[in-house]
């Protein structure tokens, strides 16, 4: 498959300056709860979400070199960095403040057992949680956190 360099519409330089952009598999059970978490959580009104599947987790997958046809991974976006995997996971954890802050501690754990244990869940989260047959189409009220 051959990637051609597509430029990301404006507003996503924008949120991307202001806001940490989670990316997340628009049709996994298991990822949209994962959303629905974050929000419940974020009090102070940090992070913005994308469907990997649509056109902002697109272009954003594109700009930073990632493969566009591979949904296994918890992406967060903060400036111009990406993290991937555990590493996004936690880090966002440390963006939702204390409580949640606290699990950012397992970030001494090493990546390569992080990232195992992430990739057995990855791996199994449609036979574990389940799958729907397209994203989830945000209420009006929390529409203004979804890019698309």
């Amino acid at each position: 498959m051959t990637m051609y360099p597509i430029p990301p519409p404006y507003y996503l330089y924008r949120m991307n300056e202001t806001h940490p952009v989670v990316l997340f598999d628009g049709v996994c059970n298991l990822c949209n709860s994962s959303v629905q978490f974050i929000i419940r959580r974020d009090k102070k009104d940090r992070f913005r979400f994308a469907p990997l599947q649509g056109t902002t987790g697109q272009a954003l997958l594109r700009q930073h070199g990632l493969p566009a046809d591979s949904f296994n991974s918890f992406i967060l976006a903060e400036g111009d960095k990406i993290y991937t995997h555990s590493t996004g996971a936690l880090r966002m954890l440390k963006g939702l403040g204390f409580p949640w802050s606290l699990g950012y501690a397992f970030i001494i754990v090493p990546r390569f057992i992080r990232d195992g244990v992430y990739n057995a869940v990855a791996r199994n989260r449609y036979k574990w949680f389940g799958k729907q047959e397209s994203c989830m189409i945000p209420t009006t009220a929390l529409k203004k956190k979804f890019l698309e």
